[in-house]
C-alpha cells in the first residue's frame, strides 16, 4: 500500500492555475526528487502532503499511523529554547519513556512475587517502546546531527533567540531528521548549509534515514546521490522519470526531442490545412473550406503539442573580455583578522588571465571577506597586492540595490551590456536574444524589474553582468535564488568556450553549490577559517567529493572561537543562569559530554542483581546471534538487510553498557 497518494489535485490563486490534475503516489523508503520552474508549484505541493494547505480538488491519502515531517522554507521554533532542548525535543515520546522506566526502577526496589513480575514486564515493553524511539543512542544522536548541520559544542546552550536566519534553519533541519518520520518532505534544505553540511545530509539520507523523502532542492548533486526518481512540476501536471537527477535529464532531452519531431509534424499539418482553406474558402468547396477551419481551430486548442520551455544550448555569443596583461592580480603574504579570529594568514595568491578560480570554506570562514580584500574594498592587515592596470571588475553581489527597477528586462539588459560591434550599448535585438538565452521568453522580456521574483531578477542581473565586457567577474553564491534550469544556463555561458562565444575572462566564484564549482572551475581556493588555505588544482570535482571543506571535528575547531565569543556574550546578559544550563557550559567548554549511557545509572543501582544479570543475559544472548548472522554470507546477499542488522548489533551493544557497567561497580565493591 502507497504511504501517501495524490489524485487529481487542482489549487488555484485567483486566475493563476498552479496545479492542475497533479497525481502522485509515495511508497515506503522510496526517495522522489521534486524539480521544476520556480513558481511551478513545488513547494505548493509539499504544503498539501503537508496538511498545511487544501488543494481546491482531488484527494489526498495518507497510510493510517503514518507521520510526516515537513522542513518549512521558514520554521517556527520557540525562541527561549536552547539549541540542544529543541533538537532533543525530536525525542519527546523516549523523555517520557526514560520517566516512566525511572519509576519502575524505583518500584522494583521493594516489589515481591506478582507485583515484581508484572514490572518485569512493564521494564519489557517501555524498553522495547524506547528501542524504537532511539534508545541510548539518543545524545549521541542529537550531537552528530547538530554537528553536521553546522554547530559546535559551545553553540548548543545558546538560546534560539541569539540565532541568526540561516542558524535556525539549519537547527529545524536538524530537529526534523531526528524525529526520524515515515515520510520526510524536504523543501531546499541545503540553503543554509554549507559543502560540507551538505555532504552530511547526503550520507544521512542516502545511508541513515529509513523513511520516504520527497526532496525540493537545486542541488544536483544531493539529487544525484539520495534520490532514485523524479518528479517534474510543469503546467501543473507531474512527469515521472526514473532514476536520479542526471538520468533525469538524459531522458527529458529524449522526450523533448520527441516532443519537438511532434510538434513539427503538426506544424506540417496545420501549413497544409491552411493552404486548402486559403485556396478554396471563396470557391465551390467553400462549405468544405469553413468545416476545416472549425477542425484546424479545435486543433490548435486541443492536439496542438507546445514546445520546451528553455533552449537546449546556450545560443548567444558574449563579446570578448578586454585585455588585462599577464596578470589580473598578485598577492604576497596576505593577512586578515578579527581579533583573534584569523581568516587567512599569509596568502599567496596568482590569478592570471582567463582562469576560474572558486574559493570554498565553511560558513564564516571569510570568503567574501577575501573578496572585498583583493578589490580594495577592505583593507589587509598586511601583505602586498598588486593588480593590473586594466582590470574592469563586475560583481555579483546577495543585493542588488544599484539596479533601476523600473526598466524592464530587455531595457535593463541593454543599459548595461555591451554591443556586438563593442559599442558602448547595445541593440534592443541584442538584449533581447540575451534575455532569451537567459530563458526569459516572450512577454517575460517586457516585465518590470520590480514586479519580478528574487530569483528571476538574480538571472537577469547574471545575464548583464556576463555580457558587460569586463575582463573579471565576481560571482558570490550566485545561485542561492536560481532554479537548477537558471543554473544550467549560466554554467553554459561561463563553461562555453570563448572561440563559441563564451565568456572568455577570469571567473571567482562563491559558492557551495558543488556541481557549479565543478563544472565552471579549474582551480579552488580552500579557507579553513583558522587563517589556513590552500590552492586546488586539478580535478576540481574529486577534490569537492572527498575532501572539499575541512572535516566535522575540524569545523568544530575552525568556528570554536566564534561559538565562545557567542557563548561568553550570552552567558554576560544573563546573571541568573539556570544552575543545571551553567554545568553544561562548564563541560562544552572543558570538551566533554554527559555519557549517553551515564542516565540510567542510578536507577540500575537500585536493581536487585538477579534482574540485573537476567537482562544482560537477554542482551548478550540477541548480540551472540546477530554476530552469528553477520559472520555469514547470506546476509550479506542484501546489503540493506546486512546494514540494518549492524545497526541492531550497534544498538544493543549500547544498551547492554550501562547494564555491565553497573554490574561490574557491584564486582568491584564486594
Amino acid at each position: 500500500m502507497a504511504l501517501v497518494s495524490l489524485t487529481d489535485i487542482r489549487l488555484a490563486h485567483g486566475t493563476h492555475v498552479v496545479l492542475d490534475g497533479a497525481t502522485l503516489s509515495v511508497e515506503p523508503s522510496e526517495r522522489i526528487g521534486l524539480v521544476g520552474r520556480n513558481g511551478q508549484g513545488k513547494s505548493t505541493l509539499l504544503r498539501i502532503m503537508a496538511g498545511d494547505l487544501a488543494a481546491d480538488s482531488g484527494s489526498v491519502q495518507i497510510e493510517r499511523g503514518r507521520r510526516i515531517g515537513y522542513l518549512h522554507q521558514h520554521p517556527t521554533i520557540d525562541p527561549e529554547a536552547t539549541v540542544r532542548s529543541t533538537a532533543e525535543a525530536a525525542f519527546a515520546e523516549l523523555m517520557t519513556i526514560e520517566r516512566d522506566l525511572d519509576r519502575v526502577f524505583d518500584a522494583m526496589v521493594t516489589a515481591q512475587g506478582d507485583e515484581l513480575d508484572s514490572l518485569l514486564r512493564k521494564q519489557m515493553t517501555l524498553e522495547h517502546r524506547r528501542e524504537a524511539a532511539g534508545g541510548y543512542a539518543v545524545a549521541h544522536r542529537v550531537e552528530a546531527a547538530l554537528h553536521g548541520v553546522g554547530f559546535v559544542d559551545a553553540q548548543f546552550d545558546q538560546r534560539v533567540a541569539t540565532l541568526s536566519g540561516g542558524q535556525r534553519g539549519r537547527l529545524a533541519l536538524a530537529r526534523l531528521l531526528l524525529e526520524s518520520p515515515d515520510l520526510l518532505l524536504l523543501d531546499e534544505p541545503t540553503n543554509h548549509l554549507d559543502i560540507e553540511g551538505r555532504r552530511w545530509l547526503e550520507t544521512f539520507l542516502a545511508d541513515e534515514f529509513r523513511g520516504a523523502v520527497i526532496l525540493v532542492s537545486h542541488d544536483r548533486w544531493l539529487l544525484d546521490r539520495v534520490v532514485h526518481r523524479i518528479e517534474e512540476v510543469e503546467g501543473g501536471t507531474l512527469q515521472d522519470y526514473p532514476g536520479n537527477y542526471e538520468q533525469y535529464r538524459a531522458l527529458r532531452a529524449e522526450r523533448q526531442l520527441a516532443q519537438v519531431r511532434a510538434h513539427q509534424k503538426q506544424l506540417g499539418h496545420i501549413r497544409r490545412e491552411e493552404a486548402f482553406i486559403r485556396r478554396y474558402k471563396a470557391g465551390q468547396r467553400a462549405k468544405q473550406a469553413r468545416g476545416r477551419q472549425t477542425r484546424l481551430e479545435r486543433f490548435r486548442s486541443d492536439s496542438l503539442i507546445g514546445t520546451p520551455n528553455e533552449l537546449e544550448v546556450f545560443e548567444f555569443r558574449l563579446p570578448p573580455a578586454p585585455r588585462v596583461g599577464d596578470h589580473v592580480l598578485v598577492g604576497t603574504g596576505l593577512n586578515k583578522a578579527f581579533g583573534e579570529l584569523h581568516l587567512f594568514d599569509d596568502l599567496e595568491l596568482a590569478i592570471t588571465p582567463g582562469e576560474r578560480i572558486g574559493i570554498v570554506g565553511p560558513n564564516g570562514a571569510g570568503k567574501t571577506t577575501l573578496v572585498r580584500c583583493l578589490l580594495g574594498e577592505e583593507p589587509l592587515d598586511s601583505g602586498d597586492l598588486r593588480t593590473s592596470p586594466q582590470l574592469r571588475t563586475s560583481w555579483f553581489r546577495q543585493t542588488q540595490e544599484h539596479i533601476d527597477l523600473s526598466l524592464s528586462v530587455w531595457e535593463y539588459l541593454q543599459s548595461v551590456i555591451v554591443g556586438e560591434d563593442g559599442g558602448a550599448r547595445a541593440s534592443e535585438q541584442q538584449a533581447r536574444d540575451l534575455a532569451g538565452a537567459f530563458l526569459f521568453t516572450g512577454r517575460d522580456q517586457d516585465k518590470i524589474l520590480s514586479t519580478l521574483s528574487g530569483g528571476e531578477r538574480s538571472r537577469a542581473v547574471i545575464a548583464g553582468l556576463v555580457a558587460s565586457s569586463k575582463n573579471l567577474i565576481i560571482l558570490d553564491e550566485p545561485t542561492n535564488h536560481l532554479d537548477i534550469p537558471s543554473t544550467e544556463r549560466l554554467e553554459a555561458a561561463l563553461a562555453n568556450d570563448p572561440d563559441d562565444g563564451g565568456f572568455s575572462g577570469t571567473i571567482i566564484l562563491i559558492s557551495h553549490d558543488r556541481a557549479l564549482l565543478a563544472n565552471i572551475c579549474d582551480r579552488l581556493l580552500v579557507l579553513d577559517g583558522r587563517g589556513g588555505w590552500r590552492s586546488i588544482t586539478g580535478d576540481v570535482a574529486e577534490f569537492l567529493e572527498t575532501a572539499g571543506t575541512p572535516s566535522p571535528a575540524e569545523s568544530r575547531t575552525i568556528e570554536r572561537a566564534r561559538g565562545e565569543k557567542t557563548k561568553n556574550a550570552s552567558s554576560s546578559t544573563n546573571t541568573n543562569a539556570d544552575p543545571k544550563k551553567t554545568g553544561a557550559n562548564v563541560r562544552a567548554a572543558s570538551g566533554t559530554t554527559p555519557s549517553s549511557t551515564s542516565r540510567p545509572s542510578a536507577a540500575l543501582a537500585r536493581l536487585d542483581q538477579g534482574t540485573l544479570e537476567k537482562r544482560i543475559e537477554s542482551l548478550e544472548s540477541k548480540i551472540r546471534a546477530l554476530d552469528a548472522q553477520l559472520a555469514g554470507p547470506e546476509l550479506w546477499k542484501d546489503p540493506s538487510r546486512g546494514r540494518r542488522s549492524s545497526d541492531e548489533r550497534e544498538r544493543l551493544a549500547q544498551e547492554l553498557a550501562p547494564f555491565e557497567a553497573e554490574w561490574l561497580r557491584r564486582a568491584g565493591t564486594d
